[in-house]
C-alpha cells in the first residue's frame, strides 16, 4: 500500500517532470478542475452486482457528502480488462481530493454501509486502480451530456506519449482544435485531462459522449475525414507516430445515480 509519504513523492516527482516540459510562459488557469478515476476491479460472478448494488446507492450520495462536486460512475461494456466498476469524481483544488478521502473515511452511515458490502463468501472486488488527472486549460471543467431519453454511450481513451514535451505537444492539439472539432461535430467531451498521479505517464485520458455505438462509429468517421482535423494532424511535429506512443480506449454505461449519463 502506498504510504501518505510516497504518495506525496510520487505526485511530487509527476509535477517536476510536468514543468520542465511546460513552456517557460506557461500559467496555471485558476478554473482547472482534478478529476480521480478509480477502478474497482472485478470478477464475473457476484461481483459486478454487488458493485452496482453498493456503489451508487452509498458511496455516490457519501463521496458528494465528502466534497466531490461531481459523481460519474459506469460499468465496462467493451474494455481491457474488463469487468470494471468505473468511478469518477471531480474537485476544484488537488488538496479537495484528500480532505474528500479523510471525511469518507469519518462517515459513519457510508462506514456501515461498507461493512456490510466488504462482509461475504466472496471478496467483493478483485483490486482498485486509482489516478488523479489535471483538465485541460482548454477544456477546465467537466461537462455532463444533456438529457436524453436513454442513457448515453461513453468513450474513455487514453494516450501515452513518448516523454513530457511530446505530450505537451498532444494538450496542444487538443486545446488550440482538436477539443473544438469534437464539439463541432457533436461528440460531446465530458472531460480532457493530463495524468498527474498514476500509471504508464506521460499520458492524457479524455472522455466523450454519443447517443448510441452507431452514432459513435458516424461520428468517428465524420471527425476522420474533416478537413480542419487533416490540416491539424498534418502539421509538422504533430503526427500521432511523433507524440503518441500508445493508445487505449474503453466503451462505458452510466450506471444508476450517475450524474453523467
Amino acid at each position: 500500500m502506498m504510504t501518505r509519504r510516497s504518495f506525496a513523492g510520487t505526485a511530487a516527482a509527476a509535477g517536476l517532470f510536468a514543468r520542465a516540459a511546460a513552456p517557460n510562459n506557461a500559467a496555471a488557469a485558476p478554473n482547472n478542475m482534478y478529476i480521480k478515476l478509480e477502478y474497482v476491479m472485478l470478477r464475473n460472478g457476484s461481483q459486478p452486482e454487488r458493485a452496482n448494488a453498493f456503489f451508487p446507492k452509498h458511496y455516490a450520495s457519501a463521496i458528494e457528502r465528502a466534497g466531490a462536486t461531481t459523481v460519474g460512475m459506469f460499468n465496462a461494456v467493451i474494455a481491457p480488462q474488463a469487468p470494471f466498476f468505473l468511478i469518477l469524481t471531480a474537485y476544484p483544488t488537488f488538496e479537495a481530493i484528500e480532505a474528500a478521502r479523510l471525511k469518507l473515511i469519518a462517515d459513519a452511515d457510508y462506514k456501515k454501509a461498507a461493512t456490510e458490502y466488504y462482509t461475504g463468501p466472496e471478496t467483493p472486488y478483485v483490486r482498485v486502480e486509482s489516478s488523479i488527472l489535471r483538465t485541460f486549460d482548454g477544456f477546465p471543467s467537466v461537462k455532463a451530456p444533456g438529457a436524453a431519453a436513454q442513457p448515453h454511450v461513453f468513450e474513455l481513451r487514453t494516450y501515452e506519449s513518448n516523454n513530457f514535451q511530446s505530450l505537451r505537444k498532444k494538450i496542444g492539439m487538443f486545446n488550440d482544435g482538436e477539443a473544438g472539432i469534437f464539439q463541432r461535430l457533436g461528440m460531446a467531451p465530458v472531460f480532457f485531462g493530463e495524468t498527474i498521479v498514476g500509471r504508464n505517464q506521460p499520458n492524457l485520458t479524455y472522455m466523450l459522449s454519443f447517443e448510441n455505438l452507431a452514432a459513435r462509429e458516424q461520428l468517428w468517421a465524420k471527425f476522420g475525414a474533416d478537413p480542419e482535423w487533416k490540416k491539424l494532424r498534418a502539421t509538422p511535429g504533430l503526427a500521432d507516430a511523433e507524440i503518441v506512443s500508445n493508445i487505449s480506449n474503453a466503451i462505458l454505461r452510466p450506471a444508476t445515480n450517475s450524474q453523467i449519463r
